[in-house]
């Protein structure tokens, strides 16, 4: 009998010990798996690129972007007319008077007077184009000028006529009469032109 208990005995138990070193592999088989399914965290890890290419682009600007303006202590300035000198400059078909602006105000301002000379030849004068700048601001001191505006369409402005061309508006003259002369000016001084 005594043997008959000790098989009987030693049967159940066994199972039992089985079991539980089948339950324990299992167990660490779940607990090995779990970090196997993070993945997702290593794709968000992968998402931050987005923000390195902002980086980029902020810097190395798309032509055009005005540039931050600076402004340094500024002196007294007056200019006359008995002193104007007019100069070709960024068209040929207008000659510049430098007002003095861009000296001194160390660069933050840029402000001139514009005549535009001859007849209009609209393959040379009528170039769709915008400027980097943070402002613009002109004002007609004689004659006329027809203007095509992005978003205005075309506007004529004649003497006394002022306007404000936004940051990066796309814009062209289209005609002007003998004599035309304006006042512009433009923040920053230095700028970039792009033709399109």
């Amino acid at each position: 009998m005594a043997t008959r208990k000790t098989a009987t005995t030693a049967t159940p138990t066994a199972p039992k010990a089985a079991a539980k070193k089948r339950a324990a592999p299992s167990k660490t088989t779940l607990r090995k798996a779990a970090p196997a399914k993070k993945p997702a965290p290593a794709k968000k890890t992968a998402a931050p690129k987005a923000p390195a290419r902002a980086k980029a682009v902020a810097k190395s600007p798309k032509p055009g972007k005005p540039p931050k303006i600076v402004w340094k202590p500024r002196t007294f300035l007056a200019s006359h007319l008995t002193d104007a000198l007019f100069k070709t400059g960024l068209r040929s078909y207008a000659a510049y008077r430098d007002l003095g602006v861009e000296k001194a105000t160390g660069g933050a301002v840029q402000a001139h007077v514009i005549r535009l000379l001859g007849k209009c030849d609209p393959k040379v004068v009528s170039i769709p184009h915008y400027h980097g700048v943070q402002f613009q601001f002109l004002y007609m001191l004689k004659g006329w000028m027809i203007g095509e505006y992005e978003g205005a369409g075309r506007v004529k402005m004649t003497a006394g006529s002022c306007w404000i061309q936004p940051p990066g508006i796309r814009h062209q003259v289209i005609d002007y009469s003998d004599g035309c002369e304006m006042v512009e000016i433009i923040l920053p001084a230095k700028f970039a032109t792009v033709e399109l």
